[in-house]
């Protein structure tokens, strides 16, 4: 099935589009956290991260960067979160890799995007352990 964001690449839906190059887009959320709430997404619709080529992500992440630096200029927030989430556990609505940008301006706490919890250090150990294997192993 077709993204929502797949047809505003294809020019299908209108978006309020603030960057493009050859393999992303920006544009404004039209649900935002905030004033100037951006999405950048790559244009191949691709689920996760974990479905991007290298080249893919390094594309996202600089228009990522580059729209986070436009809306510091733009909007003069006192900061901004940076979310992109993976799997309807994790708060997926639209299963087409994008990152959010969330400018941020002091005393909006209520946008928090998590409550920090707590760990016992023995299972944060074992579980760096079982994290460590799977990357010196190459397997996944």
């Amino acid at each position: 099935m077709t993204t929502i964001f797949t047809r505003i690449v294809s020019g299908e839906l209108p978006a309020a589009k603030v960057y493009e190059d050859d393999l992303t887009l920006a544009f404004l959320d039209i649900n935002p956290a905030s004033r100037g709430h951006s999405l950048v997404i790559c244009k191949p619709e691709l689920a996760s991260l974990l479905d991007l080529s290298d080249a893919l992500l390094v594309a996202t992440a600089r228009t990522t960067q580059r729209v986070a630096q436009a809306l510091m200029r733009a909007l003069v927030p006192d900061g901004f979160n940076i979310v992109q989430n993976n799997g309807a556990a994790a708060g997926q609505v639209v299963f087409h890799y994008h990152v959010h940008i969330i400018p941020r301006w002091a005393g909006d706490a209520a946008l928090s995007p998590w409550r920090p919890g707590s760990a016992d250090q023995s299972q944060l150990i074992a579980d760096a352990a079982l994290i460590r294997e799977q990357l010196v192993g190459g397997s996944v």
